[in-house]
C-alpha cells in the first residue's frame, strides 16, 4: 500500500493540541528514509523493532516505516516502569529501539540491561546511549526500499496478573500495495476512504488506536491524533476537523456524559458518522445515552488484539438486542464452550471461543498459547457469554473475575453496569474478597464525582441503589472509595491490583 497514489499536501494525520501537521507527501519521504535506516542496520523481513513512545508526531511514521519493512514493530506503553520496558525490549528481542526526550529518566533505567544490544534512538533530544533518530535518517534516500513487504505489529498484553504476553500473527504473504482481506474488511465496515478524517482520543502504543489508525492511513484518509484525553477537547475536536469517525471505550463515553448539560449540547456533531467502540462492556444504560445523544453512529466489535475473531453490532440493531456485542463476522463463528468443553446450547452461559479467525501465538510461552485452544483449533480470550437465538453474543464477564459466593457463581460486571449509571459514581471495580462465611463476598471501589461525598452515607446510598436494580446476591457487601480507579489508559481495568490488596490482608 503505496502512499505516492495519495494528494501529497493532504494531512495524513495533525496532533491535536498543537495542530503539528504530517502531510501524505512528509509520510512518503519519512517513512522511506526511515525504512532504508532498518535496512541500513540489517533489518530484514520478520525482524522486530521497539518504540516507546508518547503519542508523538512521528509515532504514526515509525511504524509505517517498519510496515513498509516487512518487519514486526512492538509500540510500548510510556507510562511503564523503566524494567518493565526493559522486560519486553528484551522478550521480543527487538533489533533496534526508538524513544524520545521525554522519556529520558525511564530510558536511563534501562539502558545499560538490554541483552540483545538493540540500535537506540531518541527524537526531540540525546543522551547517553541514544543518538538522534532524525539526524539519523535526514540524508537518507526519500525512494522506497526495493525489497518492499507488509510488516505488521507485535503487541504486548496489559500485564495485569504476571508478565506480559506478546501476540504473533504469522507474517502477511501478500505482496507489497495489494489491499489485504483485513483492510477490505474493514474498509467495508466502516467505509473508509479518502475524506475520512478519523478522530483518535488514545494512546497509540494500544492495539485498537494503532489498528484503526493505520486502517484509515491505509484507506487515505485523516487521523486527529489527541496527545491526551479530555472529553470536552474531544468534543471540541469534531467540530472543528468535521471529524466522520471515531473509536472509543465506555469510560470516555461516562466521562463525557457526567459533563454538564450546557457543555455536552455546546458543539456540533453532526459530521461523525461512525463511532467505533470496544475493550470493555459498554452499560446498557450509558450506551442508550449515547444513542440519545450522537444518534445511531455507535458501532460495536467484540475483539482481541490475538485477532482470532471478532464480533459486530451497529446502533439499529443492538437497539433490538440491547447488551449484545453482535453477532460473528463473516470469516469467524461463535461457540459457547463448558469447562469440559462440550458445546453449550443457545442461552446458556460458557466460555467464548472463536471459529475460523486468524491465528496467533504467545512469544515465547508455548503453553499459555496451548492453553487457549481446543482440540477442533478454536480459540478464546478468556471471555465467558453466551448467545441467543439470533446469534448474537452477549459477554457476562472475564471468567478470572468470577466470584464464588456460598456456592453460587457471579459475574461482576452486572454489579459495575449498576453501579455506574449513578450520578455520583465515575469508575467502578467490583471483584471478591475473602469472607469466613461464603468464601469469597462482593466487594466494590467506586472513584466518587467528588471525593468530598466519600464516607458511610454515600455507601449506604449506593448499596440501596444496586438493590433496588439486580439481585441482592450480587450487590457489593461493602463499599470502598478512590480518588482513581488503576486504568490502562485505553480504558483497561487494573483489577488484579485492587482485588490482591485485599487478599494479601487476609
Amino acid at each position: 500500500m503505496a502512499t505516492q497514489g495519495f494528494d501529497p499536501q493532504q494531512p495524513a494525520w495533525i496532533m491535536a493540541s498543537s495542530g503539528d501537521t504530517v502531510t501524505w507527501g512528509d509520510l512518503e519521504r519519512l517513512s522511506n528514509q526511515m525504512a532504508h535506516l532498518f535496512r541500513n542496520h540489517g533489518l530484514q523481513r520478520g525482524d522486530h523493532i521497539a518504540l516507546c513512545l508518547e503519542n508523538h508526531r512521528l509515532f504514526l511514521a515509525i511504524c509505517w516505516a517498519a510496515f513498509r519493512s516487512g518487519l514486526y514493530f512492538t509500540a510500548i506503553s510510556y507510562r511503564l516502569q523503566p524494567a518493565e520496558v526493559e522486560y519486553i525490549v528484551n522478550d521480543c528481542e527487538a533489533k533496534l529501539l526508538v524513544t524520545s526526550a521525554l522519556l529520558t529518566d525511564t530510558f536511563r533505567g534501562f539502558a545499560n540491561k538490554l541483552e540483545n544490544a538493540p540500535v537506540c534512538y531518541m527524537l526531540d533530544g540525546v543522551c547517553n546511549g541514544a543518538t538522534s533518530l532524525e539526524q539519523a535518517f535526514e540524508e537518507l534516500p526519500e525512494t522506497p526500499i526495493i525489497d518492499q513487504s507488509y510488516g505488521q505489529s507485535m503487541l504486548y498484553s496489559s500485564g495485569t496478573t504476571g508478565r506480559p504476553k506478546a501476540v504473533k500473527k504469522p507474517p502477511i504473504e501478500i505482496p507489497w500495495g495489494e489491499g489485504s482481506a483485513v483492510l477490505k474488511a474493514a474498509t467495508s465496515r466502516y467505509n473508509y476512504d479518502g475524506n475520512t478524517v478519523y478522530l483518535s482520543p488514545a494512546p497509540l502504543y494500544h492495539a485498537a488506536p494503532l489498528g484503526f489508525n493505520m486502517m484509515v492511513l491505509r484507506a487515505g484518509g485523516t487521523c486527529i491524533i489527541m496527545e491526551h484525553y479530555d472529553s470536552e477537547a474531544a468534543l471540541s475536536l469534531i467540530q472543528q476537523y468535521k471529524a466522520t469517525h471515531s473509536q472509543w471505550v465506555p469510560t470516555m463515553f461516562v466521562r463525557m456524559l457526567k459533563l454538564p448539560e450546557e457543555v455536552r449540547h455546546r458543539y456540533d456533531l453532526s459530521s461523525l458518522r461512525y463511532a467505533a467502540h470496544a475493550a470493555a462492556p459498554c452499560p446498557v444504560a450509558v450506551k442508550e445515552q449515547m444513542i440519545d445523544w450522537w444518534g445511531p453512529v455507535l458501532y460495536e466489535y467484540y475483539a482481541g488484539t490475538e485477532g482470532n475473531g471478532s464480533t459486530f453490532i451497529t446502533s439499529d440493531e443492538w437497539i433490538q438486542h440491547k447488551g449484545s456485542v453482535g453477532r460473528a463476522t463473516d470469516d469467524c463463528r461463535v461457540h459457547i464452550l463448558s469447562d469440559a468443553g462440550s458445546e453449550l446450547p443457545t442461552g446458556e452461559m460458557g466460555g467464548v471461543y472463536f471459529e475460523g479467525g486468524g491465528k496467533f501465538e504467545y512469544l515465547n510461552d508455548k503453553n499459555k498459547t496451548a492453553s487457549v485452544y481446543t482440540t477442533e483449533g478454536w480459540s478464546t480470550l478468556g471471555d465467558v457469554g453466551y448467545l441467543d437465538e439470533e446469534g448474537y453474543l452477549y459477554l457476562t464477564d472475564r471468567k478470572s473475575f468470577m466470584i464464588i459466593s456460598g456456592g453460587v457463581n457471579i459475574y461482576p460486571q452486572e454489579t459495575e453496569n449498576a453501579l455506574i449509571t449513578h450520578p455520583k459514581v465515575i469508575d467502578v471495580a467490583v471483584f471478591g474478597i475473602p469472607s469466613e462465611e461464603f468464601g469469597e463476598e462482593v466487594k466494590a471501589v467506586v472513584q466518587p464525582v467528588s471525593m468530598s461525598d466519600a464516607g458511610p452515607a454515600l455507601e449506604a446510598e449506593l448499596v440501596a441503589y444496586v438493590r433496588d436494580q439486580i439481585s441482592h446476591i450480587k450487590c457489593p457487601h461493602s463499599i470502598d472509595f478512590m480518588e482513581e480507579l488503576p486504568r490502562h489508559p485505553t480504558g483497561k481495568l487494573y483489577k488484579r491490583l485492587l482485588k490482591d490488596k485485599y487478599w494479601a490482608k487476609a
